[in-house]
């Protein structure tokens, strides 16, 4: 299995730790950042949630298996609150907690805020599209689209949008569908076979294309980053899930990532390799992005750290066509 930090160290590239203040984090953890190009800004979506996640890599369970939420002891929620961030000169420059109070309610569900919010620019209107499950009491799963205003001092939801499903109304949960950064309101909903939709705010959600071709693969395409044009075609990163149970018949999983290459007809024309950033067995990515020379990848580690990881671009098509 390639790693893909280690490859990116070794030809040039950089990898920068995302790190918040601890007077926002109180010790706990920061994942699944999201990157976006805003004309020479580097603007970054971090991910903050009030559990540590204890996760072991091999046979030294702790008494609740392989994956155990540690919660502060007056709540046992697993809540994420969303940061906005510039980077300058490698590192954190600016940060400012998203402020969704407008929009909150009683939250139904344990499960509590935007989960993975992707950054887009729609429309010249700053939006963060993730998963959000506390609006009903079994932890129904619907994309949302959170519109920030963004301040010298403060970022703010102004608007909030739930996207219906485009066909199944008892779906019980959706997520990971990847923004199409140049056709606002338009998502990869699913990648093999590729299938296409368009969120209509304050409407129906609409299916624009499903393909027909299934390309080779062992596991399903799950979303990841955003979708970005590159060329004359579009560039994402996916996620492969590799479910198992060990000896305890405790279930566990293994995340592995691929890019793919998808032309503007919405066919898969290449898929790489497949790797994992830092060999770690859950890592996630919601970021990816063009940068003068570089192409900028966001991820996290394990639900408790998060990079961005600066690669060449002359070596990050070696590494897709290998």
């Amino acid at each position: 299995m390639r790693n893909l930090v280690k490859e990116v160290l070794n030809n040039g590239g950089k990898i920068i730790p995302l790190i918040a203040p601890s007077e926002f984090t109180n010790g706990t953890g920061l994942l699944n950042p999201s990157v976006f190009v805003d004309v020479d800004r580097l603007l970054v979506n971090l991910r903050h949630v009030q559990y540590t996640l204890y996760h072991t890599d091999g046979d030294f369970y702790s008494r609740y298996g392989p994956l155990a939420y540690f919660n502060p002891e007056n709540d046992i929620t697993l809540t994420t609150t969303n940061f906005l961030c510039e980077i300058k000169d490698n590192k954190v420059s600016r940060i400012s907690k998203v402020d969704t109070s407008i929009f909150d309610q009683t939250p139904l569900w344990e499960f509590v805020g935007l989960e993975d919010a992707r950054l887009v620019k729609w429309d010249n209107k700053f939006y963060l599209s993730g998963v959000r499950r506390d609006t009903t009491t079994n932890g129904e799963g619907r994309m949302e689209l959170s519109e920030i205003e963004i301040g010298e001092d403060y970022v703010k939801e102004i608007n909030r949008f739930r996207i219906p499903t485009p066909f199944n109304k008892d779906s019980y949960c959706e997520k990971n569908w990847m923004p199409v950064l140049d056709k606002p309101f338009h998502y990869v909903k699913w990648c093999n076979p590729v299938e296409v939709v368009k969120a209509n705010i304050g409407g129906d959600t609409e299916q624009i294309f499903i393909g027909d071709k299934i390309v080779p693969s062992d596991t399903d395409f799950r979303g990841g980053s955003q979708v970005i044009p590159f060329g004359d075609n579009y560039i994402c990163i996916t996620h492969q899930t590799y479910l198992w149970f060990n000896k305890n018949n405790q279930k566990d999983g293994i995340y592995k990532h691929k890019f793919l290459i998808i032309n503007k007809d919405w066919e898969i024309i290449h898929q790489s390799e497949e790797f994992d950033f830092m060999t770690g067995l859950i890592e996630f990515t919601c970021g990816l992005a063009e940068y003068k020379d570089e192409m900028l990848i966001t991820f996290g580690l394990a639900d408790n750290t998060a990079y961005m990881l600066r690669v060449p671009k002359d070596y990050f098509l070696k590494f897709i066509y290998g």
